[in-house]
């Protein structure tokens, strides 16, 4: 493991040097992801893309690879849909989620790529780093920080950073060790 890799723990997030709380998913971490499980998948994922929605977040604040979330932006999560785990615009006939939301939990988002851009069915979509609702507050598989530190990991992360969720507290004091 280096410095600039995102290293998740079951108990908390390591960056540049910074601890960072986290939320997880709601079926904690898993090792055999699926569709709908509620479960953030563990291994090494790599940062594939960042969006921001411009009337909340500055685009000067955030590297210039950043992209806009605009009213019709989607994500694909419908293991039928030949676009599954990926992005499409509205209008859009099979199952998604709104990457422009109400609330603030998708203000900035850093795509995985779990399971993208090859994408299998059924093997879980939208593996993202978002705000989150409250501190502790499960999500249905992506990991969640407060705004502060996610901002901090978006400044600073770059296409390929690699994302390391460990789901084994034996790991706990090897990390320790590295970090």
């Amino acid at each position: 493991m280096q410095r600039s890799d995102i290293v998740v723990t079951p108990w908390h997030t390591r960056y540049l040097g910074r601890r960072m709380a986290h939320a997880l998913g709601r079926g904690g971490i898993t090792r055999a992801k699926v569709e709908g499980d509620g479960a953030t998948p563990a291994g090494v994922h790599h940062i594939a893309g960042l969006w921001f929605r411009p009337d909340r977040i500055a685009a000067h604040s955030l590297p210039r690879w950043a992209k806009p979330i605009g009213p019709g932006d989607l994500w694909s999560d419908d293991s039928t849909d030949p676009d599954y785990n990926h992005p499409v615009r509205a209008p859009h006939p099979y199952r998604h989620e709104c990457l422009r939301r109400a609330d603030r939990l998708y203000d900035i988002v850093l795509v995985t790529d779990w399971n993208y851009p090859q994408s299998r069915p059924g093997l879980g979509s939208a593996i993202f780093l978002h705000r989150w609702r409250a501190p502790g507050t499960p999500t249905a598989g992506c990991v969640a920080y407060a705004a502060r530190d996610l901002l901090h990991i978006a400044q600073h992360a770059q296409p390929g950073t690699q994302l390391i969720i460990m789901g084994q507290a034996p790991f706990q004091n090897a990390l320790d060790a590295v970090i």
